[in-house]
């Protein structure tokens, strides 16, 4: 999303923001149970989804921020790569488990990046308050209940929860990288450099893997060109302009919605129900989320 030009003030209009913020998790809910839907391989739906993301914000991006693009420095430039490489490592990780684990369980475990924010932070020497870390308790004990439910499904449920832990944590380095880029460089040209670094990463990827990049019926090109249009364009980008008025605080817990919504789309259009004993666990995440959450605003 391009930012408003320099000393244009765009009005604040809550009960607007509110609808997109609305629009906005529905995209980012509908993506995960599109996701294993679409018959095609994890990884080349990774791929093929940010190629598209560039191919739509490029032509704007070298037509609008050209001279900006080409004065990056080398630090927020390397800085943006890095932040592209593990963006493609979260795909990486977070797609495939979503073959492996259930919509629910894989939804609810990347949404963790929150907490792995917090401790890669704490590392750095930044201080959280006590209701931020007791967030994080409540939310990983939820984590250890849901591995423990999904390992007495089977090993391969397991694995998927840790693929999606994985994926949590490599969007937690995504986020700090790009926070510290976007001090300097506009989000419209951060993005593209980003995006773009991804898509280079996950085409090796999938080369390594052996993953087929294409051979499939039209049907699964239109899905892979919706889960770019829900996530990316509708789920993302809406999420990341009504922040500016409805703050991080409610942004971010609202995100949260994404993992019941996600749950039930897939419930009910893939028939994947949940076992009864990941309930407990779910809200457990989620309620140590809002915790963060809510500390984080209070500091």
């Amino acid at each position: 999303m391009a930012p408003s030009p320099a000393g244009e003030a765009r009005p604040a209009s809550p009960k607007l923001d509110l609808a997109l913020l609305a629009v906005s998790i529905g995209g980012i809910s509908f993506s995960a149970p599109l996701i294993s839907a679409t018959a095609a391989p994890a990884l080349a739906i990774a791929f093929w989804r940010n190629v598209m993301s560039v191919g739509v914000l490029g032509p704007y991006a070298l037509l609008r921020h050209r001279a900006e693009l080409r004065a990056i420095g080398r630090r927020p430039l390397l800085l943006a790569m890095a932040a592209g490489a593990l963006l493609a490592v979260h795909f990486a990780l977070w797609m495939p488990s979503l073959r492996m684990t259930s919509v629910a369980s894989a939804t609810a475990l990347v949404t963790t990046t929150p907490l792995w924010t917090i401790l890669l932070m704490r590392l750095f020497g930044t201080r959280a308050p006590r209701l931020v870390w007791l967030g994080t308790g409540v939310a990983f004990a939820g984590v250890l209940v849901l591995t423990g439910v999904d390992l007495s499904l089977s090993s391969r449920a397991l694995l998927g929860d840790a693929l999606a832990l994985g994926a949590g944590l490599a969007a937690s380095g995504y986020m700090l990288l790009g926070a510290e880029v976007r001090r300097t460089v506009s989000t419209t040209a951060y993005t593209l450099v980003c995006y773009a670094t991804t898509s280079v990463v996950l085409l090796g990827v999938c080369l390594v893997a052996g993953a087929p990049m294409s051979g499939w019926p039209a049907g699964v090109w239109w899905q892979i060109a919706l889960l770019m249009v829900a996530a990316q364009l509708l789920g993302h980008s809406l999420s990341n302009r009504v922040v500016r008025t409805l703050g991080p605080s409610i942004t971010s817990t609202a995100i949260l919605l994404e993992t019941p919504g996600a749950a039930l789309i897939a419930a009910l259009w893939l028939g994947q129900w949940p076992p009864v004993a990941a309930y407990p666990a779910v809200v457990l995440i989620l309620l140590g989320l809002v915790l963060v959450a809510r500390g984080g605003r209070a500091r």
